[in-house]
């Protein structure tokens, strides 16, 4: 697939996703007239609303707007204000070329965050779990539809966090190079703002009923590739207790020359000189977008999976790779719940009746390019695994281990070697009936299963109640890790700790099962195409 064509389905993806799930629990006319409930934070009293039998506070502030000259800068916590602030609708995303479905707008007063939880002020202790979005490091927000925290919150006995932070071009311009030491983390000032919002956790998430020493950091795609990145940040540490990666295994982030020539492209874009880059700070908000998704579409990346504007490491926030070559000594004692769904590409290829028609050598072609290398061994091998797929099958069983499965299987390996904590590893196998069920298991599949969100995860996925019953079991599953560091409850198999001699994996399906090394072959083939054996 094209470059720009690929790019175009990764943010048409987006969109869909959240329109399709739009439907959430208490829309905003109602939140107005719900009953309010009052909270106490450190900056000041906020007013959120009684969704059934769970509190919601929609849009508090965790740092003050980065606009001006808070632009590429580390954030500002939010000062304390007087009065009671209203926390009953959704605060601004962080700029984007599409505003997600669903939430209000974007905007650099972005960083804002979402409480659900079961109860204000009763002294209990509950885990705490906070989603951090997926959209690469370019696009998304905390605030869609699907992300609504209420039945997790509630059947789970748990505060769900959600939350917005810098993102693309604000969040990881890396301009050191060309300013110097004034923007010394102003590639990294995206995942800085996620740090501000977990100190705001710690430091206020007791008065919503959470025990700020359990808590749980999770996400899917941009959101499992944050999660991998704050195990690697020293001014994470401590500040969460468990990790959850869904499909967003990264082991490499940005290189300063990488960051570099991607700043000089977007200065070029904006018609100005590498000595003029302090410049970027005044040019208004809808140009420097603009600007920035023109050079995404030209930029290549020099890695698998590597996606525009990721972090750049080298500076103090982000020292090294986070899980290369191994899995970050900072995180040692964490334990992590990590794994990716099973035809991942579906989401981004969708298979209409053309592609589904495709032949030998239409599978060659596209295997080819994906690998930049021969395809021959890399199809006998998974061709040798599933005799029965056709081309079509085999080609999206493929792009979807390069390298999504690929890189969590290793992630786990590295986890695992440490040994510091445990690591358990899962695979999603659930279809969906969507697309004509063509679609299968593709990326963002989990995501309403882990909410318990099924009721508004699609017209058709709705009515399955076999979508239900799968659901409980894995928001269950993932509520227990949170509590414990241990994802095993009644309702499912034994689930065993990942290792390299076992490799274990759990198969969410309608019958759950474990397998030892599932697709052994095809993940020989893949590890030693990506220099991983």
């Amino acid at each position: 697939m094209a470059r720009t064509t690929r790019r175009t389905f990764v943010r048409n993806a987006s969109l869909l996703l959240a329109a399709a799930q739009a439907g959430p629990w208490l829309n905003l006319a109602s939140a107005a007239e719900a009953e309010p409930v009052i909270a106490d934070t450190a900056a000041g009293r906020v007013r959120g609303f009684r969704n059934g039998d769970i509190r919601v506070f929609k849009g508090i502030p965790y740092g003050e707007s980065t606009a001006g000259k808070n632009r590429f800068m580390p954030p500002v916590r939010k000062a304390p204000w007087t009065g009671t602030r209203d926390a009953m609708s959704f605060g601004p995303s962080s700029p984007q070329p599409d505003i997600p479905a669903g939430s209000p707008g974007n905007g650099e007063g972005c960083l804002v965050l979402n409480v659900f939880t079961p109860a204000v002020g009763d002294n209990r202790k509950r885990p705490v779990m906070v989603w951090l979005h997926g959209g690469g490091f370019r696009n998304g927000s905390g605030s869609t539809p699907v992300l609504d925290g209420s039945s997790l919150a509630q059947s789970q006995d748990v505060v769900v966090v959600t939350l917005n932070h810098r993102l693309n071009v604000f969040g990881f311009t890396y301009l050191v190079p060309l300013i110097g030491a004034d923007f010394a983390e102003s590639g990294t000032v995206g995942m800085m703002d996620l740090v501000v919002a977990l100190e705001w956790v710690r430091d206020n998430i007791a008065r919503f009923g959470g025990d700020p020493g359990l808590v749980t950091i999770f996400g899917q795609s941009g959101g499992g590739r944050k999660v991998a990145t704050l195990m690697a940040m020293p001014s994470a540490k401590g500040l969460f207790h468990r990790a959850i990666i869904e499909s967003g295994a990264v082991l490499r982030l940005t290189v300063p020359e990488d960051g570099q020539r991607q700043t000089e492209m977007l200065l070029a874009e904006l018609g100005l000189k590498p000595n003029q880059a302090r410049e970027l700070q005044n040019v208004p908000l809808e140009r420097l977008v603009a600007a920035s998704a023109v050079v995404n579409d030209k930029f290549v990346m020099r890695e698998p999976g590597m996606t525009e504007n990721s972090p750049t490491v080298g500076s103090k926030a982000i020292p090294s790779h986070p899980w290369d070559p191994a899995a970050p000594a900072l995180s040692a004692t964490i334990p992590l719940l990590i794994g990716y769904a099973r035809t991942e590409e579906t989401w981004y290829d969708r298979p209409t009746p053309e592609k589904l028609a495709l032949d030998e050598a239409g599978l060659k072609k596209r295997v080819a390019e994906r690998l930049s290398a021969s395809p021959d061994r890399m199809i006998e091998a998974f061709r040798k695994a599933h005799p029965e797929a056709t081309p079509w099958d085999l080609w999206i069983l493929i792009a979807s281990e390069h390298p999504r499965g690929a890189y969590a299987r290793e992630t786990a390996k590295r986890k695992a070697a440490q040994g510091g904590a445990p690591v358990y590893l899962y695979r999603f196998d659930w279809e969906t009936p969507e697309g004509g069920g063509n679609m299968r298991s593709p990326h963002t599949i989990e995501i309403p299963f882990v909410f318990n969100n099924i009721k508004i995860a699609g017209p058709l996925i709705s009515k399955r109640p076999d979508a239900y019953a799968l659901a409980e079991k894995v928001s269950a599953s993932w509520a227990a890790f949170a509590r414990t560091g241990n994802p095993n409850i009644p309702q499912l198999p034994k689930w065993p700790v990942y290792s390299a001699a076992t490799r274990d994996t759990l198969i969410f399906n309608n019958e759950i099962r474990v397998e030892k090394d599932p697709d052994q072959g095809p993940r020989l083939a893949m590890e030693q195409h990506l220099k991983l054996a």
